[in-house]
């Protein structure tokens, strides 16, 4: 009857954490709703910032500021193209070109694509292509 009464527990414990899974697991997915890739180019210190469902692009890198011990995070803002548009499902990728300073901004869902790139303090990105 103890073997039996141990199991009958075993079971309600693992029944509640698959509960506590299923109720978490959206929780966890919408956790994360940025994406960060760095830039190819062995040249270029710069990270890009993508916001999943939007497809909004933003990017920052180190920069030196003169007479100081440290140097400054300096960051893009989006510019034409690469602020948030039609929900969707973006994701950042990065070309195996080793120069290149921009990444691909794709949308999953339609599998159209942009080019992003830093231009004039802002990032930018072309218009979005299949």
């Amino acid at each position: 009857m103890r073997a039996h009464g141990r199991r009958q527990h075993a079971v309600g414990l693992w029944r509640m954490l698959g509960v506590a899974a299923a109720l978490l697991a959206p929780t966890i997915a919408c956790a994360q709703p940025y994406e960060f890739l760095a830039a190819p180019s062995k040249d270029i210190n710069r990270v890009f910032r993508l916001d999943k469902s939007t497809g909004e692009v933003g990017a920052c890198q180190y920069g030196i500021k003169p007479d100081a011990p440290m140097g400054v995070t300096l960051c893009y803002p989006p510019g034409e193209g690469a602020k948030g548009g039609q929900p969707g499902d973006y994701a950042l990728v990065a070309s195996r070109h080793e120069s290149e300073g921009g990444v691909f901004r794709v949308d999953l869902r339609s599998g159209a694509m942009s080019i992003c790139f830093v231009l004039d303090n802002n990032v930018v990105c072309t218009a979005p292509e299949k």
